[in-house]
């Protein structure tokens, strides 16, 4: 009987509330210590918790930066809203990251915030976004994944006519470093979400707190994948777990029991303000008595 592969661990840290130097340590610093594999940032355009008016940086502009300060970790945007950018333009920038890690992007996407928590709704009428209903960014998000893959990966030009994107004469250059394209990881719940997961994704992430309903989700996952003949293991499963300073035990707890339902690929989110020696404390307290 094959043993499950290893956990991998990677930490997260929201752009939103902190200063650009005190993501940057964090970061170098987790790039140096091997048990931290991957490091992801989240795609929101104003705050979503403490003070409505603090600062928040875009993702995918700030990834690139620590793309290039960092050498080893795996890095992403968990996830990247669908809804704020057009796909082929999401292609690019992709790409773009991909090309400036050296090959070390995790390509994060899910179909974009729903009406909660509010502070996620009105930062889509602040940017003059508009905000469909969730039928239409499922949908949105099975097409964008099919041309951003498109882009990535043919050598000609296309015409792409679907109900929610239209592109004529679609091409893309550069191609990302990773070939046939960097792994795409999908995050979401939802029944419709999970189908897409299923047709276009390498990792499918989902946020812990209730692990009995990730694993019903999980279940889930793998009947769909049934369904189109896939083989459901061949979707990693991706959790992110809050981190608690004062109680790890309970991280850990957390943690052990992610692993034990078939979730390999841990992602801890680190609140700010992040503590001195941050990676460290997560590799000592969290990862090394979790393996």
């Amino acid at each position: 009987m094959a043993h499950a592969p290893r956990p991998r661990f990677g930490i997260m840290t929201a752009p939103s509330q902190v200063d650009y130097r005190d993501v940057l340590r964090v970061w170098r610093e987790a790039d140096a210590i091997a048990e931290i594999e991957h490091a992801w940032l989240f795609d929101h355009l104003m705050p979503i918790l403490g003070e409505p008016d603090g600062p928040t940086y875009e993702g995918w502009t700030l990834l690139s930066a620590l793309a290039a300060h960092t050498r080893r970790l795996r890095l992403g945007v968990l996830v990247t809203s669908n809804r704020f950018r057009p796909p082929a333009i999401l292609a690019k920038i992709a790409t773009t990251v991909d090309i400036v890690s050296g090959g070390r992007l995790d390509f994060g996407i899910g179909a974009g915030s729903r009406p909660n928590p509010p502070g996620a709704r009105r930062e889509y009428a602040a940017h003059g976004l508009p905000f469909h209903d969730t039928a239409d960014a499922v949908g949105s998000l099975a097409e964008a994944c099919t041309v951003i893959r498109r882009l990535w990966t043919e050598a000609e030009p296309f015409d792409f006519h679907g109900t929610h994107h239209h592109l004529t004469g679609a091409f893309g250059s550069p191609k990302p470093v990773q070939r046939p394209h960097p792994p795409i990881l999908i995050g979401g719940r939802s029944s419709s979400t999970l189908r897409v997961v299923a047709e276009h994704a390498d990792l499918w992430n989902i946020p812990g707190g209730d692990i009995e309903d990730c694993v019903a989700r999980s279940a889930l996952l793998d009947r769909y994948c049934a369904d189109i003949g896939r083989d459901p293991d061949s979707v990693t499963r991706s959790i992110h777990l809050s981190v608690s300073y004062d109680r790890p035990g309970v991280t850990r707890d957390a943690i052990g029991e992610a692993i034990g339902a078939g979730f390999r690929h841990i992602v801890l989110g680190l609140s700010a303000p992040y503590p001195a020696d941050v990676a460290r404390w997560v590799t000592d307290e969290l990862i090394s008595t979790s393996g």
